[in-house]
């Protein structure tokens, strides 16, 4: 069963200990890509995610501000993803969004950085990862405003919205991802999501090292887990696991514009140059 996990935070210190035996139980899973988020820890650690895509040919990278961090973003972090922007191994720019739920930032904050960095993913050509959590009607409104004529779309990561979110976001040119959430007993609302949207439109993510699935629930998550995301999809929309799996890849490999092959780690993309590592 091929799996690819379109969400995960590999540089957290949860891994320390045993990361490399975490990505090969990932391997051993089935899991033949991963996208590495680059924003988690903050504007301190923008390259985050890179290096695992410098020495990985399985994993690519994002970069980013996440809005819980929104206070901290200087000029130079905004210069800065600018020139990692033009790595070849990142293929998007996030997660970045607005979060409601815990307000680290403060809303008119996390508002302005959000809008600068859609400016900048679009100059970059790069789509984008979006964290949204109960702001979806500012999230949604921005991106209408700000990020829809890009044409270049996006991901939803780890849904949390109405159906009417959800296809209000596929008008926008996004694919929406579920996480181990979706595998609660609680959570019937994202599963009957799920149910109603496209098949082409779905991708699956862990998250990792947040949200584990029901089985493993309050244990730290991995890439390996992504499995159980995609039998629970499978299960709401009548279709074997592997059949699942195959479609989300499928999706994910389409919408980044991915061949079947891992891109060679010697690539140099169209966006330019690699950026002086600082």
């Amino acid at each position: 069963m091929e799996l690819i996990d379109s969400h995960a935070h590999l540089e957290f210190a949860q891994f320390d200990a045993d990361r490399e035996e975490m990505l090969e139980r990932a391997r051993a899973a089935g899991v033949a890509t991963l996208l590495a988020i680059g924003s988690g820890s903050g504007p301190s650690r923008l390259d985050a995610a890179i290096p695992f895509a410098e020495t990985h040919d399985w994993i690519f990278a994002t970069i980013g501000v996440h809005p819980h961090e929104a206070k901290l973003a200087t000029d130079e972090h905004f210069a800065r993803l600018d020139e990692l922007a033009r790595h070849p191994r990142v293929i998007a720019w996030g997660e970045i969004g607005l979060d409601y739920f815990y307000d680290h930032s403060p809303k008119d904050v996390q508002h302005a950085v959000f809008r600068r960095q859609l400016e900048q993913a679009r100059a970059a050509r790069l789509p984008i990862v979006i964290h949204c959590r109960d702001a979806w009607a500012d999230c949604l409104a921005i991106l209408g405003e700000a990020w829809r004529s890009s044409g270049l779309g996006g991901i939803m990561h780890c849904f949390t919205g109405s159906l009417e979110d959800a296809r209000r976001s596929l008008e926008m040119g996004f694919v929406v991802s579920f996480a181990g959430n979706v595998t609660y007993p609680k959570a019937q609302n994202l599963r009957d999501v799920a149910r109603e949207l496209p098949l082409e439109s779905l991708l699956i993510e862990t998250d990792s090292p947040f949200l584990a699935p029901q089985g493993k629930r309050g244990k730290r998550n991995e890439p390996a887990n992504v499995a159980e995301v995609a039998r629970t999809l499978a299960s709401v929309r009548n279709l074997a696991a592997s059949e699942m799996a195959s479609i989300t890849s499928s999706n994910f490999r389409r919408f980044f514009k991915l061949s079947g092959e891992a891109r060679p780690l010697n690539a140099i993309a169209d966006r330019g140059g690699l950026p002086s590592q600082s």
